[in-house]
């Protein structure tokens, strides 16, 4: 029997990579991980955590002006984006210790340097050039933003990682994207004053989710002053004289700006990492291709997370290390599931969703119910903010059960990860009808809604 430094060797301190390790080593494996740049990953560092603490930070202005309604008087306000990214770096830096602690209690190994293979066992050190070797090994490195290297002037932009930490606030920005990163930042950046204008390529944003969800976040984006500007692309970007970005677009002439943000969707952090020596295949995006348990091509090797592309989100990638630990570690094989994953996008308002949107449900099912409503929220009532809330449910018609679940407004998120259980176990609509309204609430509507406001048959609607 081969003899190994290591039982198990994580490259990549992010979520994936320290569940995976800190349990396994719990368990009394002889466990090393090794992070280049600051543990905790991507949703730490410089994704989910501080983007919904900008969120909240973005939000206030608003909250503000609704408390006249409510007989508030508030006075003068100022905003210091210098201590907002303090307080930000003070609680991720809060969080990454956190999770080398726990990393530590459990027995685990921190190594705070780059980990390339060399082999199918073997992985180099860079910071000593040291080579050890693990009788499996996990790569959970996660992945960055696509740079857009042939597009002129890419150099002048940033992207959702320098967005957390800018010298100061830029009077004006020019985010080019529709996904849920460019969303969520023409958001914050709009309600911490940024004058914002959003570019995306597609005839409408947030590709993939429901056409409600969709149509209703650009009027309500739109409503608030965020500029957006569909079917259109960025050509190049130019230096003026007098130190704006002058951003040549393909439709709309040029639109100039303190700053121009690129968030054109992420690319798999596998480059320079050794996977070809170690014999592990990727795909033509470079991610890593692995079967239902997360192994590789190379026996011992395993990957997690976004580094595979399979579903990037941060969850998603524990629920894998889980998985694996189940697998190698307890004998009990168990494949991730990656059905039914409820989700959020935190714009303003936040969008909720779980399963099917219409549009796939009518591609999978004859015969849809679609149970719509949409109102004004009850606080909206005396703020006077015009915002509406819309909520559905995607019903198959055969069976009655709620193939999909779509939220528009405050707090959508929360309710989304409830709707994921009710959807996960497979909930009927007439379960939904039963279950009693809490009142008054927005939610109630979920249960409340006893006729189809029309049906989809054969991918068609009919009223």
């Amino acid at each position: 029997m081969a003899s190994y430094d290591y039982d198990l060797f994580v490259v990549g301190g992010g979520s994936g990579g320290v569940r995976s390790g800190r349990v396994a080593a719990s368990m009394g494996k002889k466990v090393a991980i090794a992070e280049e740049f600051r543990y905790g990953g991507t949703c730490v560092i410089r994704g989910c955590v501080p983007k919904k603490l900008y969120v909240y930070a973005s939000q206030f202005a608003e909250h503000f002006e609704d408390a006249a309604g409510f007989g508030w008087t508030v006075g003068e306000s100022t905003f210091d984006w210098q201590k907002l990214v303090a307080a930000k770096e003070q609680e991720i830096t809060r969080l990454e210790g956190l999770y080398q602690k726990g990393l530590a209690n459990a027995g685990a190994e921190i190594l705070h340097t780059r980990a390339e293979l060399t082999g199918p066992n073997t992985i180099k050190l860079l910071s000593t050039g040291k080579i050890v070797t693990a009788e499996r090994i996990v790569i959970a490195v996660g992945g960055h933003p696509t740079p857009h290297e042939a597009l002129p002037g890419h150099e002048l932009c940033i992207s959702s990682n320098e967005a957390f930490d800018l010298p100061e606030l830029p009077k004006s920005i020019l985010i080019a994207g529709g996904g849920y990163i460019a969303v969520e930042f023409a958001n914050i950046f709009h309600g911490l004053g940024v004058e914002t204008t959003l570019i995306y390529r597609g005839k409408e944003i947030l590709s993939r989710f429901d056409q409600d969800m969709r149509r209703g976040l650009h009027a309500a984006m739109e409503h608030k002053g965020i500029r957006i500007l569909c079917e259109d692309v960025l050509q190049s970007i130019k230096k003026t004289e007098d130190g704006w970005l002058a951003a040549e677009t393909k439709k709309h002439g040029v639109v100039t700006v303190d700053q121009v943000m690129l968030a054109l969707g992420r690319v798999p952090n596998t480059k320079g990492l050794g996977l070809e020596a170690a014999g592990v295949t990727v795909n033509e995006r470079g991610a890593i291709i692995v079967d239902a348990f997360s192994r590789t091509s190379a026996p011992g090797v395993y990957a997690l997370g976004d580094v595979t592309d399979r579903v990037q989100l941060t969850p998603v990638a524990i629920h894998e290390a889980m998985c694996f630990i189940e697998t190698e570690y307890k004998g009990n094989p168990t494949s991730p599931d990656h059905e039914t994953i409820a989700t959020a996008v935190f714009s303003q308002p936040e969008i909720g969703t779980v399963g099917l949107s219409e549009e796939d449900a009518g591609k999978k099912f004859e015969d849809l119910e679609v149970y719509r409503a949409e109102f004004r929220p009850i606080k909206a009532t005396l703020s006077g903010r015009s915002e509406k809330t819309i909520m559905k449910l995607i019903v198959n018609a055969a069976d009655r059960k709620v193939v999909g679940a779509h939220i528009l407004g405050h707090e959508a998120g929360e309710m989304a990860q409830l709707l994921g259980i009710t959807l996960k176990a497979g909930c009927t609509k007439d379960d939904f009808d039963r279950t009693m309204a809490v009142h008054p609430t927005a939610a109630e509507e979920l249960v409340t809604m006893y006729n189809p406001s029309y049906r989809v048959k054969n991918g068609q609607k009919v009223v």
